[in-house]
């Protein structure tokens, strides 16, 4: 019996044809979509060189080994080279300014006898007001001398001050505080 065409419908091979043309359109639309779902290349960060004298110190090589990828809604960034030691920056999905970490940098001008602490867990901060941001100061853990500072843009929340908090407080050992003479 030869192959002739269905009255009642389109060749076997059109049919065919047909489907695997489906197929492989669905295929891949799916492929893209998963794709493009991926996460992207996390952003480079830009971080100032400032003196950061026990960057280099174990105390901070311990806190930059245990910071998270995330905190909330901060996702670990990469830093533009040069990157300065003991420094570690996030991105958030609503704020457009960066959270930077900084360890072993040096005591801050402004951090004097009196000046308020603010207790996130059992780690003292001192905060330093700035522009759209202000930097916390972490005064009361790691070696002598050594403060971790952390840049928190207006409207970060509470999440990353926490997050770092809770790691300061299991990989620096406590320390008294050391603020300068009043003015």
């Amino acid at each position: 019996m030869t192959e002739s065409a269905d009255p009642d419908g389109p060749p076997r091979a059109v049919l065919i044809t047909a489907i695997a043309v489906v197929v492989v359109a669905i295929v891949g639309g799916l492929t893209y979509v998963a794709l493009a779902q991926r996460d992207p290349a996390p952003p480079q960060v830009p971080i100032a060189a400032a003196p950061a004298p026990l960057a280099d110190s174990a105390p901070c090589h311990a806190l930059i080994a245990a910071l998270p990828d995330a905190m909330g809604e901060f996702r670990r960034a990469g830093a533009v080279e040069p990157v300065p030691a003991g420094t570690a920056a996030w991105v958030g999905t609503s704020v457009t300014q960066p959270v930077i970490l900084r360890c072993g940098v040096a005591r801050p001008t402004d951090f004097v006898v009196g000046s308020p602490l603010q207790m996130v867990d059992a780690v003292s901060w001192f905060e330093a007001r700035g522009d759209g941001a202000s930097t916390w100061y972490a005064v009361d853990h790691g070696a002598p001398g050594t403060y971790v500072a952390l840049t928190l843009p207006t409207g970060s929340g509470p999440t990353p001050i926490q997050t770092v908090s809770e790691l300061i407080e299991k990989v620096m050992a406590p320390r008294a505080l050391d603020p300068a003479p009043a003015h």
